[in-house]
């Protein structure tokens, strides 16, 4: 399941409005760093269209996994006002929808509803993607890291906002793809 479906899915639509006006549309080419392991990063980047992969300095700059699109990078920072753990580059050229951290930094202080599922959707994927990095230890070395979730392994309430947030993340690619800033239809 793509990681963006947590975060849609807990929003409200006034959030992803918001996001979406406070953003920035940006056209990525292929070899741009949107993220250097150990710098501190001022955006956070919703992957709309393309790949991108992250690497890691331990392991000489390795690929460790491919994104794509759904995919959200730079929410670690957000989580534990540390620097990024990984690098993430574009592999084509991609559309990100990239929210300024302090634009972000500010909401959630401001906004408490905002918060609470912001901050709910962050601890979702990051529990997700610890069990996939387990699993991935465990059984798969060698191999890329997952980014999809086995949505059986998911709770009840997180799969009812599967389509919602389907139909949200839909919604923005279509709108951002042109570079409509249109709120979101009712």
């Amino acid at each position: 399941m793509k990681k963006v479906f947590f975060l849609l899915g807990e929003l409200d639509d006034d959030d992803i409005d918001w996001m979406v006006a406070t953003g920035n549309r940006e056209e990525v080419v292929a070899g741009t760093v949107l993220i250097q392991e150990g710098q501190p990063i001022d955006k956070l980047h919703i992957l709309l269209e393309g790949t991108l992969s992250v690497s890691v300095s331990a392991l000489q700059g390795k690929t460790i996994a491919r994104l794509t699109s759904g995919a959200v990078v730079g929410e670690m920072s957000f989580a534990d006002a540390r620097p990024p753990s990984a690098t993430v580059q574009a592999v084509e050229d991609s559309l990100v929808l990239s929210v300024p951290r302090i634009a972000l930094e500010e909401k959630l202080k401001k906004d408490e509803g905002f918060a609470s599922r912001f901050y709910r959707a962050i601890a979702i994927f990051l529990s997700t993607r610890l069990r996939g990095t387990v699993r991935y230890l465990g059984y798969a070395k060698g191999e890329l890291l997952k980014e999809d979730t086995n949505p059986e392994d998911l709770a009840p309430e997180i799969i009812d906002n599967v389509p919602l947030a389907q139909a949200r993340f839909d919604w923005l690619i279509r709108r951002l793809r042109n570079g409509d800033r249109a709120v979101l239809p009712d």
